[in-house]
């Protein structure tokens, strides 16, 4: 159904719409951040759709699909989907509003319905930069700010949907003032050291942010744990190590060296602290096998020197030109 619907709808899709949509990532939404910021645009409106994924209303989404779709075999099959309800301990539930959450078809339906938001975006109101549902809006002035929040809630209510309070808010970005989260980092606006006679200037910079570091480190002591004490450290350090490409394959396109260095530490501690639980002894014996016994501390990856710092007007990845070329 997904492989059928995704391109009819994709066609329809706009370009401030980003999660879950082929050939566009994070981090193409995290670079309109930065040029919008470059533009001037210094106000920022970040919120998120109150159980998005639950609460659309499967009447309303289902008009939404027959804009585009009118066979109604497909339409019937895609009725009894998102009505098939979900098994929560034992007990299946059916629900009379949302896409099951962690279904292969729900991420599509929710951008399906959200694109009546894109829709009816005023870009007076500022620059929206949607991934699934979580959104933010670049503004040049806070009577702009406002009018876009007003805005978002008013089209947001028309849909039967509402914002998280706990998480919306209006935020104006300058240096040593707040920030916000958006898909995993952390955006402040800095000043930059000016360095062997260059001017000094201010950008939008980011890093991963702290639920962000939080989860890493869960991980890593998840991976770590003493359940595992019977496996030989090399395995530990091959698992730890999937997980931290991963990590810092996402992140490493930010300012975000110092967190890096924060979380490889972090891991070598584990690691250290490991070996010395599994043969039992002190844990200066665990940092000796780690970094003097072992030639490359067992194979474990580094993060230090890994980070991209992105920069406005300029691509975060290498990409295809009309001639089919690649260019930067």
């Amino acid at each position: 159904m997904k492989i059928v619907l995704e391109p009819v709808f994709e066609a329809d899709m706009l370009a401030c719409s980003f999660g879950f949509r082929p050939k566009r990532s994070a981090h193409d939404a995290l670079q309109v951040l930065i040029d919008e910021h470059h533009r001037g645009r210094r106000w920022v409106v970040e919120t998120d759709i109150a159980e998005c994924f639950s609460a659309i209303p499967h009447e309303k989404l289902m008009s939404a699909v027959e804009e585009r779709v009118c066979d109604q075999s497909v339409l019937k099959l895609l009725r009894q989907i998102v009505r098939a309800g979900v098994m929560e301990d034992g007990q299946v539930r059916r629900p009379v509003t949302g896409t099951p959450q962690g279904g292969v078809i729900s991420p599509l339906m929710c951008n399906v319905y959200l694109h009546r938001l894109d829709r009816a975006w005023d870009e007076h109101d500022g620059t929206l930069v949607r991934y699934a549902d979580d959104l933010v809006v670049m503004c040049f002035s806070r009577s702009q700010a406002e009018r876009a929040l007003a805005q978002l809630v008013g089209l947001l209510g028309e849909l039967g949907l509402k914002p998280k309070a706990a998480k919306t808010r209006i935020v104006h970005l300058g240096v040593g003032g707040e920030g916000f989260d958006f898909l995993g980092f952390h955006h402040r606006q800095v000043r930059s050291r000016g360095l062997h006679g260059r001017r000094r200037v201010e950008f939008l910079a980011r890093w991963p942010s702290n639920r962000a570091m939080q989860h890493a480190r869960d991980r890593i002591r998840e991976i770590t744990a003493r359940r595992w004490l019977p496996l030989h450290p090399e395995a530990i350090v091959e698992d730890l190590n999937l997980f931290l490409r991963g990590w810092m394959a996402y992140f490493r396109y930010g300012h975000s060296a110092r967190r890096f260095s924060k979380i490889g530490r972090y891991a070598e501690e584990r690691v250290a602290h490991f070996i010395s639980k599994k043969h039992r002894r002190s844990r200066n014996f665990g940092w000796w096998v780690l970094t003097v016994s072992s030639p490359n501390r067992l194979g474990l990856i580094s993060p230090y020197g890994t980070v991209v710092a992105p920069r406005a007007g300029k691509p975060w990845r290498e990409r295809p030109n009309a001639s089919g070329e690649r260019r930067r």
